[in-house]
């Protein structure tokens, strides 16, 4: 079975993960003192909202052409210009932060177009991974992709708040650099990342093909519903969740804590995933994804502790670097080369696409519904989504990585 050591030979994995990772963290910053800043400057816990959604909203809208854009263009070039944008936006914030002008519509529009050059860079790097790192090799390959987030979730977190307790706009000058390194490593990498060369075809085709690849398959057609709908919900409680501490003004340190005990159970996750990834069926394997996405918020509903909180997004995050670093390799292992731009962006793009509505969900649910009758209404909709895997036939029966039947479809040619 592969490992974590054989692919650190790989060197042009390594540089573009090593990338990630520092843009990763700074991203993490940013998007920690978001509602914190927003929250100070108007006072309003849907204002706060309004700063994420925009952030969401743009990474979700850029997905779909973004994928047409990784399967015609030279990906290296997409995840320059994407970085070179995040780093200049983060750049203007920490200008003004320090000349005393940071106003809440700067904080919307470079929450808005970061939002859209990651959701430009995202596919590209996807579509690079794949052209870096073997078929064997992909299960540990996106298991270490998983680790890079969570480090970020470790980390970011703490420094954010510390830097945030320095001074506000500390934490956007740290991000753009983070960018700059970004830039910098991925102009390192040796391996053609030009996309594969294909006939002119209508825009309208190009933005449906990934969709109607996995439309076609109904292990995929299952988990895009629920995708989506579990980002909806997780994502919306865990807004209301930190909205309550700052409230209750819990110190930004501990809050924090909450982002340290996510990363510190997805590091653990990723370190088992590529072992369970190939010993567990992948269906099975998700199915279990699907309840670990519910039980460890019940406990939120009766706490509104912080470290209630921890407990639970530690667990929470303690499989879902397995689950989504084998769906992601099944996905990956399945999909023609000619069409891993559009399928991976499809992908992102359905199970995201409702992801701005989730702070504004938990703002409402917070300002109207109070805090626990929120959660418990949204720990009761985890559950129904987790048995909408658990009854489905064509997600249990997916067999383990050495059993997998790739198809065999070849590349349009020019």
């Amino acid at each position: 079975m592969p490992g974590y050591r054989q692919l650190s030979h790989n060197r042009d994995f390594t540089v573009l993960w090593i990338g990630d990772t520092v843009s990763e963290l700074g991203s993490a910053l940013s998007m920690f003192v978001f509602p914190l800043i927003a929250y100070a400057l108007s006072g309003s816990a849907l204002t706060a909202a309004v700063v994420e959604a925009a952030y969401l909203g743009g990474l979700c809208a850029t997905l779909l052409p973004a994928g047409v854009l990784a399967d015609r263009v030279d990906r290296r070039r997409i995840m320059l210009v994407s970085s070179a944008t995040g780093c200049v936006a983060y750049t203007s914030l920490a200008l003004a932060g320090a000349t005393g002008r940071l106003t809440l519509p700067h904080l919307v529009v470079v929450a808005l177009v970061t939002g859209v050059a990651a959701g430009a860079f995202n596919p590209a790097q996807t579509s690079a991974i794949r052209s870096v790192v073997t078929t064997e090799d992909l299960p540990t390959a996106l298991s270490q992709n998983q680790a890079r987030q969570h480090v970020a979730s470790l980390l970011g977190g703490p420094l954010g708040g510390t830097l945030y307790a320095v001074t506000r706009w500390l934490p956007f000058a740290v991000d753009a650099v983070s960018f700059a390194i970004a830039c910098l490593t991925v102009s390192r990498v040796r391996t053609d990342l030009s996309a594969p060369h294909r006939r002119h075809e209508p825009l309208r085709r190009q933005l449906t093909e990934g969709f109607g690849f996995m439309w076609a398959r109904p292990f995929f057609r299952t988990l895009l519903a629920w995708s989506s709908m579990t980002n909806l919900v997780v994502n919306a409680l865990f807004f209301v969740v930190v909205l309550r501490m700052v409230q209750a003004e819990v110190p930004a340190a501990q809050i924090g804590l909450v982002s340290t005990a996510a990363g510190v159970g997805g590091l653990l996750g990723a370190a088992l995933a590529p072992t369970l990834i190939h010993r567990l069926p992948t269906g099975r394997l998700t199915v279990l994804v699907g309840w670990a996405c519910c039980v460890p918020l019940v406990p939120l509903a009766f706490s509104a502790r912080p470290w209630t909180a921890c407990a639970s997004t530690f667990f929470l995050l303690l499989l879902n670097p397995v689950g989504n670093a084998g769906i992601s390799s099944y996905r990956m292992a399945v999909t023609p080369d000619h069409l891993q731009g559009r399928v991976g962006s499809t992908s992102q793009f359905v199970s995201m696409s409702v992801m701005p509505l989730a702070p504004l969900l938990g703002g409402w649910l917070l300002e109207h519904q109070g805090g626990t009758v929120a959660i418990g209404a949204l720990v009761v909709a985890s559950a129904l989504l987790a048995v909408l895997l658990t009854s489905s036939r064509s997600i249990r029966s997916v067999p383990r990585p050495s059993e997998w039947v790739l198809e065999p479809v070849p590349a349009p040619v020019a």
